[in-house]
Parts: structure tokens; C-alpha cells; sequence
């Protein structure tokens, strides 16, 4: 369950590789290796690529869906129009 895990959230970051520091790029491409080799993560291996996971793709998602939301039930476009 692990190794899949492990795969859904290498693949989910790859699009956001051009947003990643240097550090994260160069730790991602080492997941990416170690998947593509079909090695399954150490604990705190794991751990780091959960933290990226959350840090690109689960705040950029949430933060798109209440942006969506907002659009839809016209609380946008009240913010805009009482400015």
C-alpha cells in the first residue's frame, strides 16, 4: 500500500516541478529514481516526500477549489463590486 502511495504522489509532483526550490527539485528527482527503479521509500525518505505533497499539490488545491466556489456563489463578485 505503501509503494502505491508512494507512486500517486511522485506522479502528482510532477507537474509542479518547475514551482520547487532547488533543494526540492533535487530530492523530488531522487524519488523519481527510486520509483522508476521500483524501490520503495525509507521512513524518512517518505516522510520528506509527504511534506512536498502537501506543500504543492494539497494547499494548491484546496486553495483552487475555494477560488472555485467563490466564483460560483457570487461571493466574488460582491468583494469586487463594494471596493
Amino acid at each position: 500500500m505503501v509503494k502505491i502511495e508512494q507512486h500517486r504522489m511522485i506522479q502528482d509532483l510532477k507537474d509542479y516541478v518547475s514551482k520547487m526550490g532547488r533543494q526540492d527539485q533535487y530530492d523530488f528527482e531522487m524519488f523519481m529514481k527510486r520509483d522508476k527503479d521500483d524501490e520503495e521509500l525509507d521512513s524518512l525518505s517518505y516522510k520528506k516526500l509527504e511534506e512536498m505533497h502537501k506543500r504543492y499539490v494539497v494547499r494548491k488545491t484546496k486553495a483552487d477549489i475555494e477560488a472555485m466556489l467563490k466564483k460560483y456563489t457570487g461571493e466574488g463578485g460582491k468583494e469586487k463590486g463594494s471596493q
